[in-house]
């Protein structure tokens, strides 16, 4: 059963800060201690992209499972099965072509690479931190001969990928650690890159109150205003109601090329 989300907090008010020390009181000095270096990272970093690769490579360095959101190993594993069920629950097949944006150090990716015919699967990543954690992902599973393409990135205008080349275009934890205009960027842009009939899945931190961010690390979004972004970009955008049925504390979109989509 999904974990109850708290869709109207806003995590930015001293009311909520204090609230949830009272409850979490172990939480409050490893928060004043990632206030402290993501202080320092915004002042060495001013552009998000900059600073988030940072915060990989701090995080990275202590925990490679951790710094894609997983505590524990178990954990990592159930998310990356997670992932992977669902998708292949929704048409996954071997002979799709899937992009995996932000993909992290295989959580799921792995699995992905296994199912998918050798070099169908393309991994892209803002983070030569985890990237090096990925690849000794792959060397540990033993899927050298699947042939993966892993790449680092800077942005998300996916400008050196093929035309209408992916099936499944994947994002999963990376627009809820994005500014709205990294997220306008990949919307202006995926389009481009998927094949007929093809679908782009992300996962938000979903907000029903005021949108926020926080320490610019988490980012809160109410659903109707990335559905009205991609509209913008002539997509066709619907929330994910079988995906809140998991345990899992983010919400999912789907967003889809019309067939008459104009020019």
């Amino acid at each position: 059963m999904a974990g109850k989300k708290n869709l109207i907090a806003n995590r930015t008010t001293l009311t909520h800060k204090v609230r949830y020390a009272v409850r979490n009181p172990r939480r409050i000095a490893p928060y004043v201690r990632r206030a402290a270096r993501d202080t320092w990272l915004r002042v060495k970093h001013p552009d998000h992209v900059g600073y988030y690769r940072a915060v990989m490579a701090s995080d990275t360095a202590r925990n490679p499972e951790a710094a894609v959101g997983s505590q524990t190993h178990d954990r990592w594993l159930a998310l990356g099965r997670m992932q992977f069920d669902y998708l292949v629950g929704h048409g996954l097949a071997p002979e799709h072509r899937m992009l995996d944006i932000g993909c992290g150090n295989l959580r799921a990716g792995w699995r992905f690479i296994e199912h998918l015919d050798t070099g169908h699967y393309y991994g892209i990543d803002i983070s030569p931190d985890i990237l090096i954690s990925a690849k000794e992902t792959l060397t540990r599973q033993g899927l050298q001969e699947k042939l993966p393409h892993l790449t680092l990135t800077r942005n998300l205008t996916l400008d050196f990928l093929p035309e209408a080349h992916f099936d499944v275009v994947h994002a999963h934890s990376v627009f809820s650690h994005s500014p709205i205009e990294i997220i306008d960027e990949c919307l202006a842009h995926v389009a481009r890159i998927l094949a007929p009939g093809g679908f782009f899945d992300f996962t938000f931190d979903r907000t029903e109150g005021e949108e926020h961010q926080v320490l610019r690390e988490d980012f809160y979004y109410r659903t109707r205003t990335l559905i009205d972004l991609a509209a913008r970009h002539g997509l066709t955008a619907r929330f994910m109601d079988d995906w809140e049925l998991l345990d899992h504390g983010q919400s999912k979109i789907r967003v889809t090329v019309p067939e008459s989509r104009p020019e």
